[in-house]
């Protein structure tokens, strides 16, 4: 195939008058061999479009040609790549792992269909970890001129930005049932899932939601970085709303087809599973960091995990007592450390009460998304949780999820870390090791992960400088990510605190009174 001036396409093949036939814009050059062909085609979107459902590969999608990418930034070879095969497949998959940009390939793709009136209106749907964090920050800065909705909070908000004109409208998995009829009469036409894994389980009222919803002839780009991580068997999910021609009607016959059956209660996967369930998720796209030259050394995301109700009266609570003291003396910095403290480990999950006693908070949702991101990455992950009450809370619930873990915190001797670090190292489990980052901030290769997950701020820039650099140092292979989970308004600002490289320290008696505005 040739790219013909930028216009067109030269193409051969052995039976021309199907293809002009078919294609208005095309005509037969002549012969070049005997019963081959030269066509030239307009390489417009929909004789791409044709020429791809006639069985032509690698037909390029003019989106390279005419669409001019908006935004803060200039795209990355592998980002153009996927928006082109966005556009032209209906219904696919992005494998585009985790810290790739994959959201804005697939914002710029949404956008390019939009100018061309193949799309309308998009819905995306998403875990509420990554709505405005990653979603809506990444549509603002490469989609200024559209406009974008946030559907969360009560079904009464919902539905207000259902209904208003805006272009994208990010939704939550288990917000869609909420509105269903809303959503089937918005004019959507695009639907963009991301974290895709969260309808693996096809009998799921979210699975049945967003099937309902979809319907058969809208556009479907399902997004994860980790397909079936768990098991074969989870393709089956995502197949039957994507490419559901590609699976078994019922799901015993999937699982038969990937499982083999050892016991009254254990399966495990068949030798050809893997090549079972490619053939399954397809069309599809995949890029690895590792294949991402023009990809930056860290890449560091930021993750929004709301308070639970819970977490915001005591946060109320603890902030209204810090105002009173604040009026009544002069707070120095150690005070100031002392309450932003509080506030941290209440966002963390867990404080010191004054009798020494720990009180737990419920911080589900924050567990929820840090499991996500375990899922997501391909290989190890680092946790840096800054309080050893929180470390406590995170051995239970990720051991509780089945998650093969150790921890390092200022209670394990020298020698034990040791041992913990070069099983993380040089081993197969465990998969995660959930550190205090002040006990492992120097000295330590831990290059076996390039997925840091930080579950809450340290206030030492140094230390969480040292702290990413574990994973980030000689002997890494792949490109490292770094996430910031927060939640409240102390963490957050803490985080772009840390993210100000030029920074000597953290100046906590400013933060002190940002929090409070005072």
């Amino acid at each position: 195939m040739e790219i013909v001036e930028g216009r067109a396409l030269r193409i051969r093949v052995r039976n021309p008058d199907r293809f002009t036939a078919l294609i208005p814009k095309s005509y037969c050059e002549g012969e070049v061999a005997p019963g081959v062909h030269e066509i030239l085609v307009n390489w417009g979107y929909d004789e791409s479009v044709v020429l791809k459902n006639m069985g032509i590969r690698q037909v390029p999608s003019p989106i390279g040609r005419a669409y001019k990418w908006s935004g803060m930034f200039k795209p990355m070879a592998h980002q153009k790549e996927t928006a082109e095969f966005l556009t032209m497949h209906r219904r696919c998959f992005c494998f585009d792992e985790m810290g790739t940009g994959k959201t804005a390939s697939a914002a710029w793709a949404a956008d390019y269909l939009m100018q061309i009136g193949q799309v309308k209106r998009v819905l995306i749907i998403c875990p509420v970890s990554i709505m405005q964090a990653a979603w809506q920050q990444d549509l603002f800065k490469v989609l200024m001129h559209r406009t974008v909705g946030i559907a969360h909070g009560t079904k009464e908000k919902r539905v207000a930005v259902i209904n208003s004109e805006v272009e994208f409208v990010i939704i939550n998995y288990d917000g869609v049932q909420i509105v269903e009829e809303e959503i089937k009469a918005g004019g959507f036409d695009l639907f963009i899932l991301d974290e895709g894994n969260a309808i693996k389980n096809p009998q799921a009222k979210r699975s049945k939601s967003i099937r309902n919803v979809a319907g058969a002839d809208a556009r479907i780009w399902l997004m994860t970085g980790t397909p079936a991580a768990q098991s074969p068997e989870d393709a089956y999910g995502l197949a039957k709303l994507v490419s559901p021609e590609r699976v078994p009607k019922f799901f015993g016959s999937w699982r038969d087809m990937v499982m083999q059956k050892i016991n009254m209660y254990k399966y495990i996967p068949r030798a050809r599973a893997k090549e079972t369930v490619h053939n399954a998720l397809q069309p599809a796209i995949r890029h690895t960091k590792e294949e991402c030259l023009d990809l930056p050394e860290m890449v560091f995301i930021d993750r929004q995990v709301p308070l639970t109700t819970q977490q915001i009266k005591y946060y109320k609570v603890l902030k209204e007592q810090m105002l009173a003291l604040a009026a009544g003396e002069e707070i120095t910095a150690i005070n100031a450390a002392a309450m932003l403290n509080k506030l941290l480990q209440l966002s963390c999950g867990a404080v010191y009460a004054d009798n020494h006693a720990v009180v737990e908070f419920d911080v589900k949702p924050r567990l929820d998304a840090l499991a996500e991101l375990i899922d997501e990455s391909l290989s190890k992950v680092i946790i840096f949780a800054p309080f050893r009450h929180t470390i406590s809370m995170l051995e239970r619930d990720l051991a509780a999820r089945g998650y093969t873990t150790a921890t390092i915190s200022g209670d394990v001797s020298p020698g034990k870390r040791g041992d913990i670090f070069a099983a993380f190292q040089y081993q197969v489990d465990p998969k995660v090791i959930i550190i205090q980052p002040q006990a492992a901030a120097h000295g330590v290769t831990l290059t076996a992960a390039s997925t840091v997950v930080w579950f809450g701020p340290t206030t030492s820039l140094d230390t969480y400088l040292q702290a990413n650099a574990r994973a980030h140092r000689n002997g890494q292979k792949n490109k490292v990510t770094v996430v910031h989970l927060y939640g409240s308004p102390v963490e957050e600002k803490l985080y772009k605190a840390l993210s100000t490289r030029g920074a000597a320290h953290i100046d906590l008696m400013s933060l002190y009174r940002e929090v409070l505005d005072v």
